[in-house]
């Protein structure tokens, strides 16, 4: 492997790793805006219980699944509604799908709440206990914001500015420095997982496109010239790629610069508590590395398996070794795992029946609570899950 096939992995980790963090920050700044919105009438109603668990389940990242899952652990929400959040969720992979594919992460996520809804409406009508495994409240505690979504002490830009604190200090430069990669072309999109899985770098498929055409025209001069159509469209489908690279790199910076744009306004007016506890405790602390090295780790691994074993020809010929591998990994109760999955699929060398079944199977982190506040509901929950995959992985494959 050369240096400048590595210098590719580390440049597409450093993007995906930049969008998913910039998502996070913003989806971490909405849930505490906007936190509180539940409460004891949740209970009266189980239906808007189902749709408060899918609202919760769909949204990117675990926090979603961890209110639900502290929801009904205190017997606020049924095991319908638990069920509900636990398949519509994707984790923290969320960030990644709506970063490489967001088309297909939101067509995704429209089946997941369709098998969701179906799913739930079965079990609140076919159940009779709907809190399996939770016979008292445990002290698993919710996520309380009502110090960051309604500050007491709430300053103004002028005072955040004037008296600014080493961690909005340093997040202001962060931003600025991703605004700047961004603008300069550091940070650029250009670069495609299909190249890295292939084993090859852009430049390298460009040359050989070129040498390609060079000796076809060379060895068919005769044959072109009898049809010039089929010729001139054959270069200007060859071309085509370039431009279809040039645009989606001009995408993703625009979502960048928006995103960045957005996170240093954030920056600038938020308050304290929410800067040091959630920004940079809990979003850059905790979830930056780890998204960094996973990332890296699961490219690097699959450009290194693709120079040896065709992946996509393997995944064909064995699609049912291939979906039993996707639901037993999507057991693993944490985020990381999955990604191998999710890059095959952004590379298009998994089928879309074999994601769904992981994606349906895996729940990130989210269930960690669940298994060591329920073992019961964690392996009932669990088992439901496969079911659905194993149908829905044959159905659509």
């Amino acid at each position: 492997m050369c240096l400048n096939t590595l210098y590719i992995i580390l440049q597409q980790t450093l993007i995906i790793t930049t969008l998913v963090i910039g998502m996070m920050m913003v989806i971490e700044f909405i849930n505490v805006r906007t936190g509180g919105i539940w409460s004891k009438k949740l209970q009266k109603s189980p239906w808007i219980q189902i749709l408060f668990a899918i609202v919760m389940g769909i949204i990117p990242g675990c926090l979603g699944t961890y209110t639900v899952v502290s929801l009904y652990v205190h017997r606020v929400l049924n095991f319908p509604a638990l069920m509900a959040a636990l398949i519509t969720t994707t984790g923290d992979e969320a960030f990644f799908m709506f970063s490489l594919f967001p088309e297909k992460a939101l067509y995704i996520n429209l089946i997941l709440i369709v098998l969701a809804v179906a799913i739930t409406i079965i079990l609140q009508l076919t159940m009779k206990n709907k809190f399996i495994g939770v016979n008292k409240e445990v002290s698993f505690p919710i996520h309380e914001n009502e110090s960051c979504s309604h500050s007491h002490h709430r300053h103004s830009v002028r005072s955040n500015i004037k008296n600014i604190s080493f961690v909005r200090a340093l997040l202001i430069t962060m931003s600025l420095g991703v605004l700047i990669l961004v603008l300069s072309g550091v940070i650029d999109g250009s670069h495609h997982l299909n190249l890295l899985m292939g084993g090859q770098t852009e430049e390298s498929v460009i040359h050989s496109m070129e040498h390609s055409d060079i000796t076809l025209h060379n060895e068919s001069d005769l044959e072109c010239s009898h049809h010039s159509d089929e010729c001139h469209s054959h270069h200007n489908h060859s071309h085509s790629h370039s431009h279809d690279h040039g645009g989606e790199a001009d995408w993703i910076r625009f979502i960048l610069i928006v995103l960045f744009i957005t996170i240093l306004i954030i920056v600038v007016v938020a308050e304290e508590h929410f800067l040091e506890e959630h920004l940079w405790e809990h979003v850059i602390k905790v979830h930056l590395p780890k998204i960094f090295i996973w990332i890296f780790g699961v490219i690097l691994c699959l450009t290194i398996i693709n120079n040896y074993i065709n992946i996509h020809e393997l995944i064909d010929s064995k699609p049912l070794i291939a979906l039993a591998i996707a639901i037993v990994v999507g057991l693993i109760p944490q985020s990381g795992p999955h990604l191998i999955f999710l890059l095959l699929f952004a590379n298009g060398d998994l089928p879309l029946g074999i994601f769904l079944a992981n994606c349906i199977v895996q729940d990130g982190h989210g269930a960690l609570p669940l298994l060591a506040e329920s073992r019961k509901a964690f392996i009932i929950s669990k088992t439901i899950k496969i079911i659905i995959a194993i149908m829905i992985g044959v159905l659509v494959h």
